[in-house]
């Protein structure tokens, strides 16, 4: 199986980079597109990367925010067999509060229209773990169990502050190979090690291979990068590969504590 990673903030290559985030997973016969970005970068990238969306079996929206749903009426319009994965609550507003300024970030218009003019045959509805096939599954919502890990921001439900958003609707994918698991993060708003321990309780399976996306480490204090840094050191993946919102220092960190496990993540990586 492999992971494409379509969009990132960071573009080694002639490719477009944005803050957002989307993979292109294939695995047997399955072709999974994994969020959209923020809708600049996509298109672009996939005719550079010759990936063909009308192959797509499955689109799954990790969470309902616009860095990573952007692009769905382009993908909507090609991938036109493809059943769209997501929880109910990634269609609902969300906003940023901070200091002050109060920030719209849930889905665009043309994004809520593309999803609710799709056909219901081709909507699933995510509230709980889900395989897509055998040995590929979707999280659904991740119990919140560290004592350090939080969404990472001021996120809310309404924009006056009233209504703190847990983000429930956070999904991660994984792909169970004979190496371990390759598991893909969308933002991580459930905490990286909380998702980890979820899905290696769900499979069965201990050993981790490859963990690629978003971590949302941008705002952690020292306190939580530390206690992160020794989780994964006890999980022990065979690579990490930060992007999005990890943050540079938050991925600087991780490279100088986790050393050759680590490699920053940017359009075009294609991981195996």
């Amino acid at each position: 199986m492999t992971i494409t990673i379509l969009v990132d903030n960071n573009s080694g290559t002639d490719l477009a980079d944005e803050h957002g985030l989307a993979f292109w997973i294939e695995s047997g016969d399955r072709k999974i597109l994994f969020d959209t970005g923020q809708g600049r970068a996509l298109p672009t990238n996939i005719e550079a990367l010759g990936i063909d969306l009308e192959a797509a079996d499955h689109v799954v929206l990790s969470h309902g925010h616009y860095d990573h749903a952007g692009a769905l009426p382009y993908v909507l319009e090609r991938a036109t067999q493809a059943v769209v994965h997501m929880h109910p609550a990634a269609m609902e507003p969300r906003f940023n509060i901070h200091e002050g300024y109060v920030r719209s970030i849930g889905l665009s218009a043309a994004s809520l229209a593309a999803l609710e003019a799709l056909p219901k045959a081709r909507k699933s509805t995510v509230t709980e773990t889900v395989e897509l096939a055998p040995g590929i599954g979707l999280t659904g919502p991740v119990p919140r169990l560290t004592s350090f890990e939080d969404t990472g921001g001021p996120f809310f439900r309404d924009p006056y502050g009233d209504v703190p958003d847990p983000i429930i609707d956070d999904l991660s994918l994984w792909v169970d190979t004979p190496a371990g698991l390759m598991v893909c993060l969308g933002c991580a708003h459930a905490g990286v090690v909380n998702i980890l321990t979820h899905i290696r309780q769900v499979t069965g399976r201990d050993r981790v291979d490859t963990i690629v996306g978003g971590m949302h480490l941008i705002t952690a204090d020292e306190a939580r990068l530390q206690a992160t840094v020794a989780a994964l050191r006890e999980i022990a993946p065979r690579r990490i590969v930060p992007c999005h919102c990890t943050g540079d220092a938050a991925t600087e960190m991780l490279v100088s504590e986790l050393g050759d496990m680590v490699t920053p993540g940017q359009s075009g990586q294609v991981w195996s």
